[in-house]
């Protein structure tokens, strides 16, 4: 079974990003979601070089693929049943650079601008939404 993990670059410095970020980590790790937060001083190569590219990686990125949250929870889904682990990474505020140039897996939230701490709550959301309509609750509201 693949573990997912969510890397941060940085821990959020606004209290209501971190306030959202806490929440939602301890509502993923009761269905085995990770949140790794990295060093914000570290510079994108250094962070990216962190990153365990043995897995199935994907950066998020605005040139990514877009989801709704239907089609994500299917992702979601299809990781939580792989072989190999899955790993979600948000950039540092100055975005991936040339790192996301020809990586083949990568998300856009939107292809709106977002200060990667918003993005970061707005990712983990994403997830655990997927995670309730995997289990087919009530949380998502079609």
């Amino acid at each position: 079974m693949g573990r997912i993990t969510i890397h941060i670059h940085g821990q959020a410095k606004e209290k209501a990003y971190s306030s959202m970020l806490k929440n939602y980590q301890n509502r993923l790790r009761k269905v085995g979601v990770k949140l790794n937060y990295h060093d914000s001083k570290k510079s994108v190569g250094d962070y990216f070089a962190q990153l365990d590219k043995n897995t199935n990686l994907y950066l998020l990125d605005e040139s990514g693929t877009q989801y709704n949250s239907i089609e994500f929870s299917k992702l979601v889904q299809g990781w939580s049943i792989a072989d190999r682990d899955v790993e979600l990474a948000i950039g540092p505020a100055q975005g991936w650079q040339e790192y996301s140039i020809g990586h083949d897996n990568l998300i856009a939230l939107s292809r709106l601008t977002f200060p990667h701490e918003l993005a970061a709550v707005v990712l983990v959301e994403q997830v655990y939404r997927a995670t309730e309509i995997i289990k087919g609750t009530k949380y998502h509201k079609e």
